[in-house]
């Protein structure tokens, strides 16, 4: 849950690690907690926790992983200690290094640009606003008032675009395409489709709240450098 993935998808894993296990499992999944009824068949004992949700970067890759895990634990009725095993290898490999995201980022946002129809000159400034305003972003502290900030910087740097002759407004506006939340947009949807309508409006309100935020960020430089762009 804490690094991108629809609710369903999980309640399913979960579900089927446990019939691999011999046990009837129930969840009830919110934002940011987790409330776990494990149940023996056998004897019909119940084992419940609530467990807290930590944020973590979105990974694909993780989730991949994680989902394969659960059908090998369901095909090879795997024992408990050799799961936990194969579980603390896959979460505990070693992440990308944050200088390699970093530039994958810039030349992803840069394509965007490109894209949209912005010339060479537009995508090297979007690329280096992107650089600027990502690293930003990796900073530690209020979530919104990061992506506010980052979003204000990433834009502004790109503004040096008008100065030049290129394409600026297309620099401009594509510079912040980083921030998009579109994971948690993307899960919302599903889980209300899905019928975790209470999860997805909350992932909902999150993105949009993120989308609002890039929306002051972008603003404060339209406002201060071209009102006429407002």
């Amino acid at each position: 849950m804490g690094s991108g993935v629809h609710t369903s998808r999980v309640i399913r894993n979960t579900r089927r690690i446990g019939k691999s296990l011999d046990v009837d499992v129930k969840m009830s999944l919110f934002q940011k907690t987790m409330v776990v009824s494990v149940c023996d068949i056998d004897s019909t004992e119940v084992y419940n926790e609530v467990a807290i949700i930590p944020a973590f970067p979105i990974s694909f890759e993780l989730n991949a992983e994680l989902s394969a895990l659960s059908w090998e634990a369901y095909d090879n009725h795997l024992p408990l200690e050799t799961l936990w095993d194969k579980y603390e290898k896959i979460i505990s490999r070693p992440k990308m290094d944050p200088l390699c995201t970093l530039f994958l980022v810039g030349f992803a946002n840069a394509s965007f640009c490109a894209l949209f129809g912005g010339d060479w000159t537009a995508r090297l400034i979007v690329f280096s606003a992107t650089l600027i305003g990502f690293y930003i972003k990796q900073k530690k502290i209020n979530h919104y008032l990061v992506f506010i900030v980052s979003a204000f910087v990433a834009s502004m740097v790109a503004s040096s675009a008008l100065t030049l002759e290129t394409t600026a407004e297309i620099a401009i506006a594509t510079s912040v395409l980083y921030l998009v939340p579109g994971v948690p947009l993307l899960n919302g949807v599903i889980d209300i489709v899905e019928g975790h309508v209470l999860t997805g409006c909350t992932r909902l309100i999150q993105a949009l709240l993120l989308v609002l935020c890039i929306s002051v960020g972008l603003s404060c430089t339209l406002m201060l450098i071209r009102n006429s762009l407002l």
